[in-house]
């Protein structure tokens, strides 16, 4: 794909014919299993027994899998059209009468669109209100105006918001209980659709604030969030036939950052420490950590993989993920590069 300022995304032919479901493809190698929207239907079975929780969507439920829950619940579903501001202010106010509203939309729309209403309606009372929010980052071929690559780092600029960014199917269905028990306002990005099924294989269980270890190695610290947690596993995999031990840092609160645990690990003295996210390099994960390790005295061989500081292309995802860094592919050129150099 080739473009300039001017220019609209142009298609480069590779063969086969490109396909519009390749700008959306599921986010999963071939083979692996996945679950169908998994957010929907936890949510379904969480509200079977809280009658508190509400769902709210901007004119999106269908794309958020939020209609599962419409469906099954429609007196507590408030479909408020294509305006976010209406629906974040809407929340904050079911909320104030004891409500647990569960608010969906595009990270795009509830990020630039109605970031002052996050900050004022929602954060700054400390209403209970769950923002989640699909397509974060780059899961979506559709160019910039879709493309959420920046939404954590103005998101992390919000007092007492928690942030969450889920690796898989079975992380939303754990996550979406305990956010519904966090009391606080919470942020989460939202894979949906067929969602890859890959923390089963760790025995993991997800807690708001904690980081945990997936694998352990001796040469190379990742820590991940995110969809970068599935591709730095399958990374793993490809560093160990190069004899490179890796570790596995999933930290899927952003917001509040487990300190502790991220030291602890640091501190095993590693030949590389990396940050892998799923968002422009500038303000989110890779940020947060490196003012962290600075601000404790950690000085470790230190690397980024994330998105550049730029608008990205429209395309397929595949190649769009290889294009930016985000494949695990990449990721493993970029990790021998960094370690050969």
């Amino acid at each position: 794909m080739r473009r300039n300022k001017y220019e609209r995304p142009v298609i480069e032919k590779t063969g086969e014919k490109l396909k519009t479901s390749a700008m959306i493809a599921s986010l999963g190698a071939d083979g692996l299993p996945t679950i169908s929207a998994p957010f929907g239907h936890a949510l379904k079975k969480l509200a079977k027994n809280r009658p508190e929780i509400v769902g709210m969507s901007a004119d999106l439920s269908k794309y958020t899998d939020l209609h599962i829950f419409a469906k099954e619940y429609p007196d507590r579903f408030y479909q408020m059209g294509m305006a976010e501001q209406l629906l974040v202010s809407s929340a904050a106010g079911m909320a104030k009468e004891g409500f647990i509203p569960f608010i969906t939309t595009y990270a795009v729309f509830a990020t630039r669109r109605a970031y002052d209403f996050i900050h004022q309606c929602i954060s700054e009372e400390g209403y209970n209100v769950k923002i989640c929010c699909a397509l974060p980052g780059l899961t979506t071929g559709y160019g910039p105006s879709h493309q959420a690559t920046e939404d954590i780092a103005m998101m992390r600029g919000i007092p007492d918001l928690t942030i969450i960014d889920p690796c898989d199917a079975l992380e939303i269905q754990q996550a979406v209980p305990a956010i519904a028990d966090y009391q606080g306002p919470v942020y989460m990005r939202l894979p949906r659709g067929k969602v890859p099924l890959v923390l089963d294989k760790y025995n993991y269980k997800f807690e708001v604030g904690k980081a945990k270890l997936l694998t352990e190695g001796k040469d190379v610290l990742i820590i991940s969030t995110g969809l970068m947690t599935m591709r730095s596993l399958e990374a793993v995999d490809l560093l160990k036939a190069e004899n490179i031990d890796v570790s596995v840092l999933h930290c899927a609160t952003i917001k509040p950052l487990d300190k502790e645990k991220i030291l602890e690990e640091v501190s095993k003295e590693y030949k590389l420490v990396i940050v892998a996210e799923n968002h422009t390099e500038i303000g989110g994960l890779g940020e947060a950590i490196a003012t962290l390790l600075l601000t404790e005295g950690k000085c470790p061989s230190f690397m980024q993989i994330a998105l550049p500081d730029e608008y990205l292309d429209a395309g397929a995802l595949p190649t769009l993920h290889t294009r930016y860094g985000i494949s695990s592919e990449m990721m493993v050129k970029k990790i021998k590069n960094k370690l050969n150099n």
